[in-house]
């Protein structure tokens, strides 16, 4: 049998980036002389890459765009994002501790972000974290993103998993969405950037703390699933 694989999605699970998210975001605004957001609005502005974040944050100011305009804005904030990182991004409280208790355990690790691949892959890189992983995946990796099964489907198989034996952990309804997409059990933490409380979205188990996150927590889950095949 293929090592456990546990698959986690990145803003708002692994790294709290709402603050620089914010910050660049806001400086794309104050470029179209629009007023800023809060973090209050961050929690459904994230989920789907900076391109769907500035278009939503533009919805959300009446402001219309074209295709230029929206390429142009992306573009200025890659740019003040990849200056500023990793900037106040930091992993969330026990996230180390429950990496190091999974590998001990044997268990493989994977990301799969609807973030582009290469700023996912800068910011692991930038908080020393890129080797914990086997596959990173963006939303740019495959022909699909989250909520698309496909998404994470496609993750397990670069990281060397099987979907058998896997498991996704997620803040938002696109990761639970494409867990239940995958036929994967869905881990979900409250702590992130959900416009809704993550319990309606129906995950198989809720985590307020990755103290929770226990190899015994993620073979329960998975022999569920095994016996339930």
């Amino acid at each position: 049998m293929t090592p456990t694989l546990i698959v986690f999605d990145l803003d708002g699970t692994l790294i709290d980036t709402a603050p620089d998210l914010m910050s660049s975001l806001n400086h794309v605004l104050a470029l179209n002389s629009l007023a800023p957001v809060s973090f209050g609005d961050m929690t459904w502005l994230v989920g789907q890459g900076a391109k769907v974040m500035i278009e939503r944050a533009w919805s959300l100011h009446n402001h219309p765009s074209s295709p230029e305009q929206l390429e142009a804005a992306f573009e200025a904030f890659l740019v003040h994002y990849a200056a500023e990182m990793p900037g106040k991004s930091a992993p969330y409280p026990g996230l180390i501790a429950a990496l190091d208790r999974l590998e001990a355990a044997g268990m493989t690790l994977a990301v799969c972000t609807n973030k582009s691949e290469q700023l996912a892959l800068s910011l692991l890189d930038c908080l020393g974290l890129t080797r914990r992983f086997a596959a990173i995946t963006g939303g740019d990796t495959f022909k699909v993103r989250k909520p698309h099964g496909d998404h994470i489907l496609g993750t397990i198989a670069k990281a060397g998993g099987s979907p058998d034996n896997a498991v996704m952990v997620g803040d938002s309804v696109n990761d639970i969405l494409a867990a239940q997409n995958a036929n994967v059990p869905a881990i979900a933490v409250p702590f992130g950037y959900s416009d809704k409380p993550v319990a309606s979205f129906n995950p198989d188990i809720i985590i307020e703390h990755f103290d929770e996150l226990t190899a015994d927590l993620i073979g329960r889950l998975t022999g569920q699933r095994q016996t339930a095949g």
